[in-house]
């Protein structure tokens, strides 16, 4: 049974728990062979699961689903081709498990290593996107997690037969791989999975501001997750104006219903007579509605924004606009409203850039490129199971690194404590051997 009825759910997750147990002794070469027979089942079910998403699309469309989020939903046959190449990717990565982090001899023969480990079972609730349930399936079995979803009821068809599929191929190579993922199907199940902290090992939150909230609020586990994507480009006064265009169109059209979409335009008073009407002209053809200050309706026609506007993660395509006096106003102004997601600025001064990437406090910081590009499968991780906005453990985009651990492993020739204290106490090397 893929999806367990709410008085199932400790014991889901205890099966999640022994399932990690047996996912640490499976070797690299079997839980790449894994991932390979799950692009293959899903070459082979492609038409399947595509059917079964446009009955979700046509259900939520029906239901008055928002347009981001219907975009979200989709999942028709390029975006599963887009999922083979991430698993394609993803199998070429280093095996994260088992790498030596440090060594360090505390004395001779007594050998300290710290040893990159997986983190146990995480449960990740998600909204909308049926892509992410194969991300974050196939990232957490390359990192030796077991893994227990929750996705959105829109996607309840593409998400059951994706798990199905998932499920199917992994148990085919190994037997170990049985209950290594696994789904849930009600908010109900989700409030009682939060409450398993003695099983559950982290909880990574993917959609709205609310969930990520909620989610943070009910549960003493640890989340992983970021409360918005409110992103920034900023328009240096020494910017390439063909590049800024050209970069800050991408940032806000190329897909402006994630989390990497810019959200806020701000551009240098010197430069915005130039810059501003250019772009404003681009963005009109892709149907942005704009909305500026008192000093950006001077240079072009859009809404007069509202205070709330610079805190506000659109998700469409709606932008605000703002005019700064400096780099520095631009760098407070990212500080105060932004979400600490990604942020770019576009300038041909190595010396502004230098100070925007030093002094903004975001997870990404980018120059002369898009936000777009703050994603886990463009960064090289293969893929990712969010981003991060948390300054611990792991932040940006999270690929493997982010989803292992370590552990302390001591080796030593019958070495006790009791020979390093008192008057005639050993003294300890600390050698570091790497």
């Amino acid at each position: 049974m893929l999806s367990v009825a709410m008085d199932k759910v400790r014991e889901a997750a205890e099966r999640s728990k022994e399932a990690s147990y047996r996912l640490q002794s499976i070797g690299s070469g079997t839980r790449d062979e894994a991932l390979a027979a799950i692009a293959e089942r899903l070459k082979k079910q492609r038409k399947e699961i595509a059917a079964a998403n446009r009955q979700d699309m046509a259900r939520s469309e029906k239901a008055g689903l928002a347009s981001p989020l219907l975009t979200r939903l989709k999942y028709d046959e390029q975006k599963i081709d887009d999922s083979i190449r991430s698993i394609e990717a993803l199998i070429d990565q280093e095996d994260p498990i088992g790498k030596i982090l440090d060594r360090v001899e505390l004395d001779k023969g007594l050998i300290l290593e710290k040893v990159a480990s997986p983190i146990g079972v995480i449960a990740v609730i998600f909204e909308s996107r049926p892509d992410a349930l194969v991300q974050i399936s196939t990232l957490c079995i390359k990192s030796g997690n077991a893994v227990i979803l929750k996705g959105g009821s829109e996607a309840e068809l593409t998400n059951r037969i994706l798990a199905m599929t998932i499920n199917e191929a992994i148990v085919s190579v190994d037997k170990s791989f049985k209950d290594a993922v696994q789904l849930l199907s009600t908010r109900e199940e989700v409030k009682k999975l939060l409450a398993l902290n003695d099983l559950v090992d982290l909880v990574i939150p993917r959609g709205s501001n609310e969930l990520v909230r909620s989610i943070q609020e009910d549960t003493r586990i640890p989340v992983l997750g970021h409360a918005a994507g409110i992103c920034h480009t900023y328009v240096d006064s020494d910017a390439d104006v063909n590049m800024a265009v050209e970069v800050c169109h991408d940032a806000k059209c190329q897909y402006p219903a994630v989390c990497n979409a810019m959200e806020t335009l701000l551009v240098h008073k010197d430069i915005a007579a130039e810059f501003l009407p250019r772009m404003a002209q681009k963005y009109r053809k892709a149907d942005v509605e704009l909305r500026g200050d008192d000093r950006t309706l001077k240079h072009i026609k859009a809404k007069k924004a509202s205070p709330k506007d610079w805190s506000t993660e659109y998700n469409d395509l709606i932008l605000s606009i703002k005019i700064v006096d400096s780099l520095d106003d631009a760098i407070v102004h990212i500080n105060k409203y932004g979400s600490h997601h990604t942020d770019a600025i576009i300038t041909r001064s190595e010396a502004d850039a230098g100070k925007f990437m030093r002094r903004v406090d975001s997870a990404s910081v980018l120059w002369n490129c898009s936000t777009r590009f703050a994603d886990g499968y463009r960064y090289g991780l293969g893929a990712e199971v969010g981003i991060s906005t948390n300054k611990t453990h792991a932040r940006g985009p999270v690929g493997l690194e982010g989803l292992v651990i370590y552990k302390y492993r001591l080796k030593g020739k019958g070495h006790v404590v009791a020979d390093y204290t008192g008057k005639n106490a050993k003294r300890f090397t600390h050698r570091r051997l790497r």
